[in-house]
């Protein structure tokens, strides 16, 4: 039969008889050139309304090709013995709505993106401000940005790096643009670990559109008309509110940490999305931008929110807090240590943040043929398989799963993750990248000391110490008189006001958070050589000595993250150093001390915390 007789596709007979037997070899198949073509063909558009046809012997075997064909579309989805491969897969609204919004905590705006999803499909952005090194709790926005695309959406990834600097600092202004070329890198690099298609991604940094001239002045002339015309609209009290889970929060806040959350708001003017994807922590600035944009004229946006996922100690997982994450670039040696310190308590599925990870990105990621595996000795029950995450948490909760098992198969998924990132950072260029964007503490710390001089938190001598012996005050009701090991060659005495918030027998061999180099005081004639840190609230007055790491000892020294230093022998006390460093000592919302942002912490063990006072005063 003529070629023109055969339908308007009919490939080489042969070559789909000799591709729908077993390979026998390693050798790829090929195509003609003719197949090709009609295949490209098949790709676009169909010219009339004649519908497609494909002879019986395409459906041979183990290689199929499916025609299906309306008024607008010629669709076709090859499959072959050992992987699928879908291109332009029609999915309905309910489907592609389904991809958007599965394992998010909160959907603002769930009619908009479903009307919108009648008509075209969604413009959704994700952005990220370039500060700390990026983490695996990463992957849970990346795994989230996978459904995005399977679902249609166009998805833009934004390097907020102006954000970065305002936010209180944390990215210098002199390692801004490095910071962003190492976060552009290690996004890309999770992106391809997770066979996310970058190619399908548009990568935008923020300055571009802020601040840069060859972006287009117009556009930058906008941009910043709207930043004015926006602080002409917000009150302080929205502006400290927006930003409270996401900008550093200190006693005087600087103007550019108010100026953050209407900038976050304008990016979603200014990228043209529909809606914008963070975790929940970032809610309080979703709402702001559904306020605040209309007062502009500008539409309100739907926003799509991830739940935070607890880090390694059971608290969020921060950049700045070591112990809590597992960096992209950390050896399996160094993944084994931390997942092994990590919490993990049996039975308890609040706050794990090994089971966290497994919901939202081991088994969100898990290939159609992979499942997740407990290995374990047949004395120990053998090894089990779990199929999905809500019968591996229930097992968990019945203790039917151990800790040290979940960790150890937990440990085998993060490292095939990191893998392929590892293998790209060893490269030379990307090991200088990482020493020029993240410089070693020291040398950023001798500059910090030069210029903060005497309200540096080098100069505090702090260190873990153990009450050894307690005992009341003979003249004063409200006090205790403690000797508590330092790491001395004596025990330091140290009175105390803490008679009427801490029972004596809680006082008794109690680890407690020392300041050492005050001035030594008498204290209704006994004289105190240093003072027990304690987070205090005054409505209604509580007090809460400090509670260090877990595994310290006496004569561990604190450090104050970012600010490590020799301190003074002794502080003057004529120049009020202390005083004028206590007033930004506090706890967060995560009950972690900090001094403006900056974590209390011992070297190897993790940050100092308070019991149940967030945001209250370190005195």
């Amino acid at each position: 039969m003529h070629n023109s007789e055969r339908g308007p596709f009919s490939p080489n007979r042969t070559e789909l008889s000799r591709l729908s037997r077993p390979a026998a070899s390693s050798r790829h198949h090929k195509l003609s050139r003719q197949t090709r073509t009609e295949l490209s063909r098949l790709s676009r558009p169909a010219a009339s309304s004649r519908h497609h046809k494909l002879s019986r012997q395409t459906r041979s075997g183990n290689f199929r090709l499916f025609s299906v064909y309306n008024k607008t579309n010629f669709i076709f989805t090859v499959f072959h013995k050992k992987f699928t491969m879908k291109e332009n897969v029609q999915l309905t609204l309910d489907e592609k709505y389904h991809l958007i919004a599965r394992n998010l905590q909160e959907v603002l705006g769930e009619d908009k993106i479903k009307a919108i999803l009648k008509e075209r499909d969604v413009r959704i952005y994700w952005g990220t401000a370039t500060t700390g090194k990026p983490h695996v709790a990463y992957f849970v926005p990346m795994s989230k940005i996978a459904d995005f695309l399977r679902a249609g959406a166009e998805v833009t990834i934004l390097f907020a790096d102006l954000h970065a600097y305002l936010d209180n600092m944390k990215a210098p202004w002199d390692l801004l643009e490095l910071r962003v070329q190492y976060y552009e890198h290690s996004i890309k690099s999770m992106l391809q670990s997770i066979d996310v298609p970058i190619n399908k991604l548009k990568f935008v940094r923020g300055t571009h559109y802020q601040l840069s001239k060859e972006y287009t002045l117009d556009l930058s002339k906008e941009y910043t008309l709207d930043v004015y015309r926006l602080s002409s609209v917000i009150t302080e009290h929205d502006a400290k509110k927006a930003g409270a889970e996401v900008v550093k929060q200190v006693e005087h806040p600087l103007l550019s940490g108010l100026l953050y959350p209407g900038l976050q708001a304008l990016d979603e003017e200014y990228l043209k999305v529909d809606a914008q994807f963070g975790g929940v922590d970032q809610r309080k600035i979703f709402t702001f931008a559904e306020k605040y944009l209309p007062q502009l004229g500008y539409q309100k946006r739907a926003h799509l929110m991830n739940p935070m996922v607890p880090g390694l100690t059971g608290a969020k997982m921060s950049s700045s807090e070591d112990e809590s994450k597992i960096d992209l670039l950390d050896s399996p040696s160094a993944v084994k240590k931390k997942l092994k310190k990590a919490f993990c308590e049996p039975g308890n599925i609040e706050n794990n943040g090994l089971l966290s990870f497994t919901k939202h990105v081991i088994f969100q990621l898990l290939k159609n043929n992979d499942k997740f595996k407990i290995s374990r000795s047949p004395e120990n029950g053998g090894d089990v398989i779990y199929e999905n995450f809500e019968t591996l948490e229930k097992a968990f909760a019945n203790e039917e799963v151990h800790p040290g098992d979940l960790k150890a198969a937990v440990e085998i998924h993060i490292n095939k993750l990191l893998e392929p990132i590892r293998k790209k950072f060893e490269e030379p260029k990307m090991k200088e990248l990482i020493a020029k964007a993240y410089p070693s503490p020291t040398k950023q710390n001798q500059a910090k000391t030069a210029n903060a001089d005497e309200i540096s938190p080098s100069r505090l001598d702090i260190r873990i110490g153990k009450i050894i012996e307690v005992s009341r005050h003979p003249d004063a009701d409200a006090l205790y008189v403690e000797k508590i090991d330092l790491g001395e060659k004596e025990p330091r005495t140290i009175v105390s006001g803490l008679v009427n918030f801490v029972p004596i027998k809680e006082m008794e061999n109690r680890m407690v958070v020392v300041l050492c180099n005050l001035k030594p005081a008498k204290m209704r004639g006994v004289e105190s050589h240093g003072m027990v840190l304690c987070a205090s609230v005054d409505d209604p007055k509580q007090v809460e000595p400090l509670i260090p790491p877990d595994s310290v000892k006496p004569g561990d020294k604190v450090i104050v993250e970012n600010y490590e230093g020799t301190p003074d022998e002794i502080l003057n006390p004529k120049k009020k150093v202390w005083e004028k460093l206590q007033v930004d000592l506090k706890t967060n919302s995560d009950l972690i001390a900090h001094w403006q942002g900056n974590m209390l912490m011992t070297k190897d063990c993790g940050p100092v915390k308070s019991k149940s006072l967030p945001g209250a005063p370190i005195k």
